[in-house]
């Protein structure tokens, strides 16, 4: 079954529905459209952490002090 041939038969049996059901299936299909939204912007974050390396700087850290810089020395 296509997905246009899915959205009609779905659209035919809701018009058999009274309206209290119909609000029931509307709140679930929102339920699943924000957890499919969830779904894709957690994937987003986790390409974006992974190809971005966003804590690439790290792994060259450059030298800010020195031996001169410290005040007392151990052994």
């Amino acid at each position: 079954m296509s997905k246009q041939e899915l959205i009609d038969k779905t659209v035919d049996i809701l018009e058999q529905l009274p309206e209290e059901k119909i609000k029931e299936i509307n709140e679930f299909a929102d339920f699943i459209l924000k957890r499919l939204d969830e779904k894709t912007l957690q994937k987003g974050i986790n390409h974006l952490f992974k190809e971005g390396k966003p804590y690439h700087f790290l792994e060259k850290e450059e030298d800010i002090y020195r031996i001169e810089d410290l005040k007392e020395r151990y052994k």
